[in-house]
Protein backbone atom coordinates (compact mmCIF):
# COMPACT_ATOMS: atom_id res chain seq x y z
CA UNK A 1 0.00 0.00 0.00
CA UNK A 2 0.97 3.67 -0.33
CA UNK A 3 0.66 6.64 1.20
CA UNK A 4 -2.76 7.58 -0.15
CA UNK A 5 -4.45 3.93 -0.37
CA UNK A 6 -6.55 5.23 3.57
CA UNK A 7 -8.62 8.43 3.77
CA UNK A 8 -5.99 9.26 6.64
CA UNK A 9 -2.83 8.36 5.09
CA UNK A 10 -4.16 10.61 1.83
CA UNK A 11 -4.99 13.30 4.03
CA UNK A 12 -0.96 13.28 5.88
CA UNK A 13 0.20 13.40 2.45
CA UNK A 14 -1.82 16.53 1.54
CA UNK A 15 -0.80 17.94 5.11
CA UNK A 16 2.53 16.89 4.16
CA UNK A 17 3.02 18.95 0.83
CA UNK A 18 1.66 16.23 -1.63
CA UNK A 19 -0.15 18.22 -4.23
CA UNK A 20 -2.05 15.90 -6.64
CA UNK A 21 -5.79 15.40 -7.99
CA UNK A 22 -7.04 12.82 -5.61
CA UNK A 23 -9.10 10.70 -8.22
CA UNK A 24 -7.73 6.68 -7.75
CA UNK A 25 -6.87 7.50 -3.98
CA UNK A 26 -8.11 6.14 -0.83
CA UNK A 27 -10.13 3.80 -3.34
CA UNK A 28 -13.40 3.06 -1.93
CA UNK A 29 -14.02 6.26 -0.11
CA UNK A 30 -15.96 9.06 -0.41
CA UNK A 31 -14.41 12.12 -1.53
CA UNK A 32 -16.06 15.71 -1.08
CA UNK A 33 -15.68 19.23 -3.27
CA UNK A 34 -15.30 22.04 -0.92
CA UNK A 35 -17.10 25.65 -0.65
CA UNK A 36 -16.02 28.13 2.34
CA UNK A 37 -18.17 30.93 2.76
CA UNK A 38 -18.63 33.64 5.01
CA UNK A 39 -21.23 33.25 7.77
CA UNK A 40 -22.94 36.13 5.96
CA UNK A 41 -23.04 33.83 2.45
CA UNK A 42 -24.03 30.50 3.73
CA UNK A 43 -28.01 30.61 3.32
CA UNK A 44 -27.25 31.10 0.01
CA UNK A 45 -25.39 28.24 -0.36
CA UNK A 46 -27.66 25.93 1.35
CA UNK A 47 -30.83 27.01 -0.86
CA UNK A 48 -28.16 26.99 -4.05
CA UNK A 49 -27.65 22.91 -2.89
CA UNK A 50 -31.13 22.22 -2.22
CA UNK A 51 -32.55 23.53 -5.40
CA UNK A 52 -29.55 22.33 -7.46
CA UNK A 53 -28.94 18.77 -6.30
CA UNK A 54 -27.64 17.07 -9.05
CA UNK A 55 -24.93 19.29 -8.85
CA UNK A 56 -24.39 20.72 -5.27
CA UNK A 57 -25.40 17.20 -3.32
CA UNK A 58 -24.76 18.54 0.31
CA UNK A 59 -22.92 15.34 2.41
CA UNK A 60 -22.42 18.00 5.16
CA UNK A 61 -22.51 21.56 6.47
CA UNK A 62 -20.21 23.04 9.36
CA UNK A 63 -20.41 25.29 12.01
CA UNK A 64 -19.30 28.63 11.71
CA UNK A 65 -15.81 28.96 12.28
CA UNK A 66 -15.11 25.36 12.87
CA UNK A 67 -12.69 23.33 10.47
CA UNK A 68 -14.24 20.17 11.42
CA UNK A 69 -16.67 18.16 9.44
CA UNK A 70 -18.65 14.52 10.29
CA UNK A 71 -17.37 13.00 7.24
CA UNK A 72 -13.98 12.92 8.58
CA UNK A 73 -13.65 13.49 12.51
CA UNK A 74 -10.16 13.74 12.90
CA UNK A 75 -9.75 15.69 9.72
CA UNK A 76 -8.70 19.37 9.75
CA UNK A 77 -10.60 21.55 6.58
CA UNK A 78 -8.02 24.10 6.74
CA UNK A 79 -4.54 21.53 5.89
CA UNK A 80 -5.93 18.06 4.45
CA UNK A 81 -6.97 18.89 0.71
CA UNK A 82 -4.20 18.72 -1.71
CA UNK A 83 -5.03 22.16 -2.76
CA UNK A 84 -7.10 25.33 -2.36
CA UNK A 85 -8.43 28.00 -4.35
CA UNK A 86 -8.58 31.79 -2.90
CA UNK A 87 -11.56 33.91 -4.26
CA UNK A 88 -11.89 37.39 -3.79
CA UNK A 89 -15.17 39.29 -5.30
CA UNK A 90 -15.59 36.33 -7.87
CA UNK A 91 -12.02 36.79 -8.75
CA UNK A 92 -9.34 33.62 -8.49
CA UNK A 93 -6.51 35.21 -6.48
CA UNK A 94 -4.73 32.42 -5.16
CA UNK A 95 -4.79 28.84 -4.94
CA UNK A 96 -2.61 27.45 -1.47
CA UNK A 97 -1.87 24.13 0.02
CA UNK A 98 -3.12 25.29 3.38
CA UNK A 99 -5.49 27.93 4.01
CA UNK A 100 -4.80 27.81 8.08
CA UNK A 101 -3.78 31.50 8.12
CA UNK A 102 -6.30 32.73 5.56
CA UNK A 103 -9.16 31.28 8.43
CA UNK A 104 -12.11 33.20 10.34
CA UNK A 105 -14.74 32.51 13.03
CA UNK A 106 -17.16 33.09 10.61
CA UNK A 107 -16.63 30.61 7.98
CA UNK A 108 -18.69 27.79 7.29
CA UNK A 109 -17.27 24.91 4.99
CA UNK A 110 -20.14 23.21 2.50
CA UNK A 111 -18.81 18.96 1.62
CA UNK A 112 -20.36 18.31 -1.49
CA UNK A 113 -20.71 15.02 -2.98
CA UNK A 114 -17.68 14.13 -5.78
CA UNK A 115 -18.15 12.06 -9.17
CA UNK A 116 -14.74 10.69 -8.22
CA UNK A 117 -16.78 8.62 -5.58
CA UNK A 118 -18.72 6.50 -8.26
CA UNK A 119 -15.24 5.70 -10.41
CA UNK A 120 -14.77 2.37 -7.63
CA UNK A 121 -18.44 1.05 -8.81
CA UNK A 122 -17.69 1.73 -11.90
CA UNK A 123 -14.22 -0.39 -12.43
CA UNK A 124 -16.20 -2.83 -10.22
CA UNK A 125 -18.51 -2.87 -12.62
CA UNK A 126 -15.96 -3.00 -15.81
CA UNK A 127 -16.41 0.56 -16.84
CA UNK A 128 -12.69 1.92 -17.55
CA UNK A 129 -12.21 5.34 -16.27
CA UNK A 130 -9.82 6.42 -18.48
CA UNK A 131 -8.95 9.55 -16.59
CA UNK A 132 -7.10 7.11 -13.97
CA UNK A 133 -6.43 4.77 -16.46
CA UNK A 134 -4.08 8.32 -17.96
CA UNK A 135 -2.89 9.19 -14.68
CA UNK A 136 -4.59 12.44 -15.58
CA UNK A 137 -7.15 14.99 -13.75
CA UNK A 138 -10.90 14.78 -15.00
CA UNK A 139 -11.80 16.72 -17.69
CA UNK A 140 -14.38 19.67 -16.52
CA UNK A 141 -16.51 22.00 -18.78
CA UNK A 142 -18.63 24.95 -18.02
CA UNK A 143 -22.01 24.52 -20.15
CA UNK A 144 -24.83 26.46 -21.40
CA UNK A 145 -27.50 25.64 -18.98
CA UNK A 146 -28.21 27.55 -15.84
CA UNK A 147 -28.51 26.43 -12.43
CA UNK A 148 -31.28 27.22 -10.88
CA UNK A 149 -30.72 30.69 -8.83
CA UNK A 150 -30.86 31.09 -4.86
CA UNK A 151 -30.55 33.99 -3.30
CA UNK A 152 -27.12 35.81 -4.38
CA UNK A 153 -25.85 32.66 -5.86
CA UNK A 154 -26.51 31.95 -9.68
CA UNK A 155 -24.18 30.24 -12.56
CA UNK A 156 -24.29 27.57 -15.22
CA UNK A 157 -23.64 24.07 -14.60
CA UNK A 158 -20.27 22.56 -14.86
CA UNK A 159 -19.93 18.80 -16.32
CA UNK A 160 -17.15 16.63 -15.71
CA UNK A 161 -16.71 13.88 -18.88
CA UNK A 162 -15.43 10.42 -19.23
CA UNK A 163 -14.98 8.91 -22.12
CA UNK A 164 -17.30 5.41 -21.93
CA UNK A 165 -16.91 2.40 -24.04
CA UNK A 166 -20.19 2.50 -26.06
CA UNK A 167 -21.41 -0.90 -25.14
CA UNK A 168 -21.24 -0.05 -21.03
CA UNK A 169 -22.72 3.49 -21.27
CA UNK A 170 -26.24 1.75 -20.07
CA UNK A 171 -23.93 -0.41 -17.23
CA UNK A 172 -22.30 3.32 -16.03
CA UNK A 173 -26.13 5.15 -16.29
CA UNK A 174 -27.03 2.27 -14.11
CA UNK A 175 -24.29 2.12 -11.28
CA UNK A 176 -23.91 5.60 -10.86
CA UNK A 177 -27.87 6.49 -11.04
CA UNK A 178 -27.28 4.46 -7.70
CA UNK A 179 -25.33 7.26 -6.18
CA UNK A 180 -27.34 10.58 -6.43
CA UNK A 181 -25.38 12.12 -3.76
CA UNK A 182 -22.21 12.03 -5.39
CA UNK A 183 -23.82 13.29 -8.97
CA UNK A 184 -25.87 10.75 -9.70
CA UNK A 185 -26.73 9.71 -13.58
CA UNK A 186 -25.37 11.25 -16.38
CA UNK A 187 -26.80 14.47 -17.52
CA UNK A 188 -25.92 14.00 -21.54
CA UNK A 189 -24.41 11.19 -23.39
CA UNK A 190 -22.85 12.21 -26.73
CA UNK A 191 -21.99 15.12 -28.45
CA UNK A 192 -21.22 18.10 -26.32
CA UNK A 193 -22.52 20.67 -28.77
CA UNK A 194 -25.96 21.02 -26.96
CA UNK A 195 -24.25 21.35 -23.71
CA UNK A 196 -22.79 24.60 -25.40
CA UNK A 197 -19.28 22.67 -25.52
CA UNK A 198 -17.44 23.21 -28.40
CA UNK A 199 -14.22 21.02 -28.23
CA UNK A 200 -13.57 18.56 -25.41
CA UNK A 201 -9.61 19.08 -26.59
CA UNK A 202 -9.50 21.97 -23.93
CA UNK A 203 -11.65 21.29 -20.83
CA UNK A 204 -12.09 24.55 -18.28
CA UNK A 205 -10.90 22.45 -15.67
CA UNK A 206 -8.64 19.44 -15.26
CA UNK A 207 -6.98 17.71 -18.31
CA UNK A 208 -7.90 16.01 -21.79
CA UNK A 209 -8.89 12.82 -21.68
CA UNK A 210 -8.13 10.75 -24.63
CA UNK A 211 -10.48 8.36 -26.08
CA UNK A 212 -10.24 4.69 -27.50
CA UNK A 213 -11.57 3.76 -30.35
CA UNK A 214 -15.50 2.99 -29.25
CA UNK A 215 -15.46 5.09 -26.81
CA UNK A 216 -18.42 7.64 -25.96
CA UNK A 217 -18.37 10.90 -23.74
CA UNK A 218 -20.31 10.45 -21.28
CA UNK A 219 -21.62 13.86 -19.04
CA UNK A 220 -21.92 13.98 -14.90
CA UNK A 221 -23.40 17.21 -13.49
CA UNK A 222 -20.23 18.23 -11.68
CA UNK A 223 -18.90 19.77 -7.54
CA UNK A 224 -17.11 22.16 -9.44
CA UNK A 225 -20.49 23.67 -10.29
CA UNK A 226 -20.15 25.88 -7.44
CA UNK A 227 -17.26 27.69 -8.52
CA UNK A 228 -19.01 28.52 -11.53
CA UNK A 229 -21.53 30.68 -9.28
CA UNK A 230 -18.47 32.28 -7.13
CA UNK A 231 -17.70 33.80 -10.33
CA UNK A 232 -20.79 34.76 -11.71
CA UNK A 233 -22.04 36.23 -7.92
CA UNK A 234 -18.93 37.68 -6.56
CA UNK A 235 -19.06 37.05 -3.04
CA UNK A 236 -16.34 39.20 -0.88
CA UNK A 237 -14.39 36.48 0.11
CA UNK A 238 -14.80 32.70 -0.80
CA UNK A 239 -12.39 29.33 -0.48
CA UNK A 240 -12.62 25.89 -2.64
CA UNK A 241 -10.69 22.85 -3.26
CA UNK A 242 -9.03 23.26 -6.16
CA UNK A 243 -10.89 21.30 -8.97
CA UNK A 244 -9.67 17.76 -8.92
CA UNK A 245 -8.36 17.86 -5.53
CA UNK A 246 -10.67 16.80 -2.87
CA UNK A 247 -11.42 16.13 0.43
CA UNK A 248 -10.87 12.86 1.10
CA UNK A 249 -13.71 11.41 3.58
CA UNK A 250 -13.62 8.47 5.94
CA UNK A 251 -17.16 7.48 4.69
CA UNK A 252 -17.04 4.12 2.71
CA UNK A 253 -18.75 4.79 -1.16
CA UNK A 254 -21.12 2.19 -0.29
CA UNK A 255 -22.72 4.97 2.12
CA UNK A 256 -24.01 6.69 -0.98
CA UNK A 257 -25.22 3.75 -3.10
CA UNK A 258 -29.00 2.71 -3.80
CA UNK A 259 -29.50 -0.85 -3.90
Amino acid sequence: MTGTDTPAGARAAYRSGLIAPTSGHASGCTQANLVILPRDWAWDMLLFGQRNPQPVPLLDVTEPGSPRTELAREADLRTDLPLYRVWRDGELVEEVPDVTDLWRDDLVSFLIGCSFSFERALLDAGVPVRNIEQGRNVAMFRTNRDCRPAGRLSGELVVSMRPVPAALVATAVQVTGRMPQVHGAPVHIGGPASLGIAGLAKPDFGEPIEFEDGDVPVFWACGVTPQAALMASRPPFAITHAPGHMFVTDVPDAVYRQP
